[in-house]
């Protein structure tokens, strides 16, 4: 490689490490790694904006964006309090039941939204039946966190990995039902016997409580119907374009935010608020990322990892694939998975080619997401919605340690990894 390729290096890895150790902020680490990438011209502005494999993912910004907009509408109208009181009275307050309603709930919607929007919205209710129940919050908390990295693995809008995943592998919202939705059944059924024995002391039952929980009336959680109708009525449309996506041809991103853009027409909710809830430090870090991997890619870094693996595996689809997985969930118990996966997806795109293409080679494509987005819940840094909970319940005053968070972690983590490999084999390697 030449001098300006390891320079390159250099300088992605300090970025890398100030996002991982969180010495300063994520998104001034991804916005001061992209700007001295330009600075020696690892990059330039036509290959950091407008290039299909090296520039920044534009597909993935806006549809990040429209579904930011579609959940802040959707926050509005209360309909994840509803759903969490709702669960509490169908639990009629058993400790365990209750808990199996929530991560269901939770895995659900991460499967359909953002996992952080969900577990943001999810959060503060929990607090609220846990209260009445006199329950410990920290095991429900823990719980959800990981549903919610559970549950949107099955979907490419789930989870921010899996649409950096779609967007450089050419896969559909389709491809992530067939592919990941069955396994994802699967494992979340495994993670819920887990809680049963990781958390058996904090089930508690307590009959006055109970009681007291079955008098809430979750109807009154609905702050306003009319906005939840028309909400649901456009989350159901923009999905069923996502589906219709071979029929229709239009990408997720574009679904997304026209989708955004009839909801805030079509509703009394204003411009303002409706942009209120976008995370634009989320996409902005994005931004930053997307560019300074493309540095990696055009200065021919990412083409000589890729033939090292290569040349590493022999091209041996079996190995590579597990090595991927595997390597995957170590990886992203360590940092986010978010940088993770846009570093590997070029990498993993030239292994896809060395591999049989988009027939046989397309195992590594899931290989990368199950590991990813499973690996994320083995410790409290490994994915966003972990690092949201833990601050959710600092700010609630009923702190969770890092340990407390990962030793649990640690095991579902091995756990559902573990139960992926007997899927591929017999799905893709047999």
């Amino acid at each position: 490689m030449s001098v300006l390729a390891w320079v390159s290096v250099a300088v992605f890895l300090g970025a890398y490490t100030l996002i991982a150790t969180e010495k300063i902020n994520r998104v001034a680490a991804a916005l001061g790694g992209a700007g001295i990438m330009l600075l020696i011209h690892a990059t330039d502005a036509e290959a950091a904006f407008f290039s299909e494999h090296a520039g920044i993912d534009w597909n993935v910004i806006f549809l990040l964006l429209g579904m930011m907009i579609i959940v802040g509408v959707l926050r509005q109208t209360g309909v994840f309090e509803y759903l969490a009181i709702w669960a509490a009275k169908r639990a009629r307050g058993r400790p365990f039941r209750l808990m199996v309603l929530l991560l269901v709930i939770t895995a659900g919607a991460s499967a359909l939204l953002d996992n952080v929007t969900t577990v943001l919205l999810i959060a503060p209710v929990t607090f609220l039946v846990c209260e009445r129940l006199a329950l410990p919050v920290a095991p429900y908390l823990i719980a959800e966190a990981m549903a919610s990295n559970i549950g949107g693995a099955a979907t490419l809008v789930g989870d921010p990995p899996n649409i950096i995943i779609a967007s450089r592998g050419g896969l559909t919202f389709n491809d992530f039902l067939v592919h990941m939705a069955p396994l994802i059944v699967v494992v979340l059924a495994v993670f819920l016997g887990l809680c049963r024995l990781l958390f058996r002391s904090a089930f508690r039952y307590d009959p006055e409580r109970a009681a007291e929980i079955m008098e809430l009336n979750q109807r009154e959680a609905i702050a306003d119907r009319r906005l939840l109708w028309q909400s649901l009525a456009v989350l159901a449309l923009v999905l069923a374009a996502f589906v219709l996506h071979p029929v229709l041809h239009y990408e997720p991103s574009v679904v997304a935010v026209l989708g955004a853009g009839i909801l805030v027409a079509a509703t009394r909710v204003t411009t303002e608020e409706a942009i209120s809830e976008v995370e634009w430090p989320t996409l902005v870090f994005f931004a930053g990322l997307f560019v300074m991997v493309g540095a990696l890619v055009e200065t021919g870094v990412i083409g000589a990892v890729s033939e090292a693996v290569v040349e590493a595996t022999q091209g041996r689809l079996a190995l590579t694939t597990m090595l991927l997985l595997w390597g995957s969930a170590a990886v992203s118990a360590i940092v986010d998975n978010i940088p993770y996966v846009a570093t590997m997806s070029p990498i993993v795109a030239e292994l896809v080619q060395a591999n049989g293409g988009d027939g046989p080679g397309q195992v590594l494509w899931w290989a990368l997401a199950v590991g990813a987005d499973l690996g994320g819940n083995a410790t409290a840094v490994g994915a966003a919605a972990n690092v949201v909970v833990l601050g959710i319940a600092a700010r609630n005053r009923t702190p969770i340690t890092f340990w407390q968070f990962t030793r649990v972690g640690l095991i579902v983590t091995v756990v559902t990894v573990a139960v992926s490999v007997p899927y591929f084999w017999l799905r893709y390697l047999g």
